[in-house]
């Protein structure tokens, strides 16, 4: 079995830290992926030790591959994991549903095997893939497990900040899949990582997406023409997105949920005080994405913020409640149709306004960064609107796109940005959500897996 799941990343196009105060913010998906590829492997030959395959992850960007063999799965989380191991399907001309659940309690020498047509029969539809229906949270004692596992691999200590993605995997990949199921996973992805476009997220959400569909507890309603990428339905949405963010919760400790919603249903969204509004643009946004390259701790500048909220109680009042409205003037403004040239370029400058009036507050909050106001100068020269996006402090940049910018506009922008040490991505916004691909289509291209 071969499954293939693609996660969006993110941009916040208004009320990054004003969020935390009480501000709506304004996020979207942009087409940039982080893409998981799974193989369910064929249980071990006969003759071969149970449990002797393994679990296999090859993470494509940094060049890195991590194998746990099942044994020692099962050792060091407990037969709680799961222990499901994914039968190929029947063969073809066989009876659908002709496949067995099979249960071997080994301690009483009982084995016991119950029908696939049979358990449908007597249970529904509805009985399918119970255990991965109620995501749940990862326990200390399971994370101390995971630990403990990652502890075997000689992880470079360059590369250190790996450990709670590694964390995320095997605890989706063992509650989903369970331990004594053989796999190889293969991730890799357009998105920078720690820059603020959400690629933690998107790992979870194309990680949970292609487990979920491997085990038969989510399935696809459509195919994109041509592409062989499908979609999914609300509720299949909503299952994926409940485990991307427990993913979230191990990578991140206390995550909004924005991320995982925005890269799991697509499009943009408007969020306030923990209430998802789906929002839908009547016209294509573009925008330059320019990564400074510049690391930055999201917890200290969120920190820094509380603690000059805490020093200027009015003034900053004031600026959330300033960022609040320019939140809900975008929100009504991406929303709104233009049918010409005339009316699209109002709503752009209207966009480009609030991004600037935004950009001026996030400097009042104390979280740009010399590195992004290159970029706003830079951009400027151009007569283009440039904020920054997500925590500030350096990550990245985003330039609004007018319509009627000539491509070799464009083309200046973006060489005397990357002269700078810059990387810049063009992108267009509230686009796709997850989408997977299945067996032999044509999104399998190359040797992915």
């Amino acid at each position: 079995m071969e499954v293939r799941a693609r996660a969006a990343g993110k941009i916040i196009l208004a009320g990054e830290h004003a969020v935390v105060h009480g501000s709506a913010a304004v996020a979207a998906a942009i087409n940039l992926y982080t893409t998981c590829s799974l193989r369910i492997l064929p249980p071990v030959a006969e003759g071969g030790q149970d449990g002797a395959g393994a679990v296999e992850l090859d993470l494509r960007d940094p060049g890195l591959v991590f194998s746990w063999p099942c044994a020692r799965l099962c050792e060091a989380l407990g037969e709680g994991c799961g222990a499901a191991r994914i039968l190929p399907p029947v063969a073809e001309g066989g009876q659908d549903g002709a496949g067995a659940v099979e249960r071997d309690l080994r301690d009483p020498g009982l084995v016991f095997s119950l029908p696939c047509a049979r358990l449908c029969e007597a249970l529904g539809e509805g009985c399918g893939a119970a255990g991965t229906r109620k995501p749940r949270p990862c326990s200390p004692n399971q994370l101390a497990a995971i630990a403990r596992l990652l502890e075997e691999h000689e992880i470079p200590d360059a590369k250190i900040w790996l450990s709670a993605g590694l964390s995320a995997f095997l605890f989706l990949y063992t509650s989903i899949l369970g331990c004594s199921t053989p796999g190889k996973v293969v991730v890799s992805s357009d998105l920078p990582m720690g820059s603020g476009l959400g690629s933690s997220a998107a790992f979870c959400v194309s990680m949970s997406g292609a487990l979920l569909t491997a085990a038969g507890a989510v399935s696809a309603i459509s195919g994109v023409e041509g592409k062989g990428w499908e979609s999914f339905g609300k509720n299949d949405l909503e299952l994926v997105n409940q485990w991307a963010f427990q993913g979230e919760k191990i990578i991140h400790g206390k995550p909004s949920g924005i991320d995982n919603a925005v890269s799991t249903y697509g499009s943009m969204i408007k969020f306030k005080k923990g209430e998802l509004t789906s929002l839908k643009s009547s016209n294509p946004v573009k925008m330059l994405i320019t990564d400074t390259r510049v690391g930055r701790n999201t917890k200290a500048l969120v920190a820094g913020v509380s603690e000059r909220a805490s020093r200027h109680p009015d003034a900053m009042a004031s600026v959330f409640h300033a960022v609040n409205s320019i939140s809900e003037e975008l929100s009504s403004i991406v929303e709104l149709a233009a049918d010409d040239e005339i009316a699209i370029t109002s709503k752009e400058e209207k966009l480009a306004e609030l991004m600037e009036m935004n950009q001026g507050l996030l400097q009042c909050m104390g979280v740009s960064h010399s590195s992004i106001e290159t970029v706003l100068q830079t951009t400027l020269k151009f007569n283009l609107v440039s904020k920054l996006t997500g925590a500030g402090g350096g990550g990245c940049v985003l330039t609004l796109i007018p319509t009627l910018l000539s491509n070799l506009v464009l083309e200046k922008v973006t060489a005397e940005l990357e002269s700078h040490g810059f990387r810049c991505f063009k992108v267009e916004v509230g686009g796709q959500g997850l989408q997977v691909c299945q067996g032999d289509c044509s999104c399998f291209n190359g040797d992915v897996v």
